[in-house]
C-alpha cells in the first residue's frame, strides 16, 4: 500500500475518547473510512469541523440520506476520487440503495434508473462539481421536490464532499491502512483489493 502525501496522524497517541469514538464509528460504518479522517486528525479542529458537518448533513439533516449519498457517489466519479467512490453508505445501500444504482450516475439525465427526484438532486450536484449554471426551469423542478432548507443542506453537503474528495484524490489514501481489518462501508469491487 502506498504511503498518503500527508502523513496519518498517529492514532495511538491520541487520547480524546471522542475522536477515538469517530474513529471507531468510521472503522464500523466506513463513509468516512478512517484513513481520511487521521488525516483530518493532524489538526483537531479541521477533524471536527469535518466529522460535526459530516453528522449533521449527511448521516442526519432535512434531506433523506440516500438522495445525499448518490450526490456523493456522483462527485466521486466525476472527480476521479476512487478511494471515496469505492465507499458506500451502510445507511442507504441495502435498505434503499443498490449496487447497481452507482453505475449510471454520469449518465442519470438518460438512465432509467433514477426518479425524478434523484435526477434533480444529481442536477445541482453536477452544476456545483462542474461550475455550471442551473437554468430557471432547472431551479423550478429541484423546488418541485425539495424545500429551502434541504435544498441548502443539499448543496453545502455536494459542496463539502466535493472538496474533501478532490483533496483525498490528490492524498493518494489507500483502504485500510488505518484500523485496518473491516470492510464496512466498502463497495464489493473494492473489498477484494483491499485484502
Amino acid at each position: 500500500m502506498g504511503t498518503p502525501r500527508i502523513e496519518y496522524c498517529d492514532i495511538t497517541k491520541i487520547t480524546d475518547p471522542r475522536m477515538l469514538a469517530e474513529f471507531q464509528r468510521a472503522r464500523e460504518q466506513g463513509t468516512p473510512r478512517p484513513e481520511s479522517h487521521a488525516i483530518r486528525a493532524n489538526v483537531p479542529a479541521v477533524f471536527w469541523s469535518f466529522a460535526n458537518a459530516w453528522r449533521d448533513t449527511f448521516v442526519n439533516g432535512v434531506c433523506d440520506h440516500a438522495v445525499k449519498e448518490l450526490c456523493r457517489l456522483y462527485v466521486s466519479k466525476s472527480v476521479d476520487c476512487a478511494y471515496c467512490g469505492n465507499q458506500r453508505s451502510t445507511k442507504a445501500f441495502g435498505p434503499i440503495l443498490m449496487e447497481e444504482d452507482v453505475k449510471d450516475l454520469l449518465n442519470f439525465e438518460k438512465s432509467t434508473r433514477y426518479d425524478q427526484r434523484q435526477k434533480a438532486a444529481l442536477t445541482l450536484a453536477q452544476a456545483i462539481t462542474w461550475g455550471t449554471d442551473l437554468s430557471d426551469s432547472e431551479w423550478e423542478t429541484l423546488y418541485k421536490y425539495f424545500n429551502k432548507e434541504q435544498l441548502t443542506e443539499l448543496g453545502f453537503f455536494i459542496g463539502l464532499t466535493m472538496g474533501q474528495q478532490r483533496f483525498n484524490r490528490l492524498l493518494g489514501l489507500q483502504h485500510n491502512s488505518v484500523l485496518p481489518g473491516t470492510n464496512a462501508g466498502l463497495a464489493p469491487d473494492a473489498i477484494g483489493a483491499t485484502k
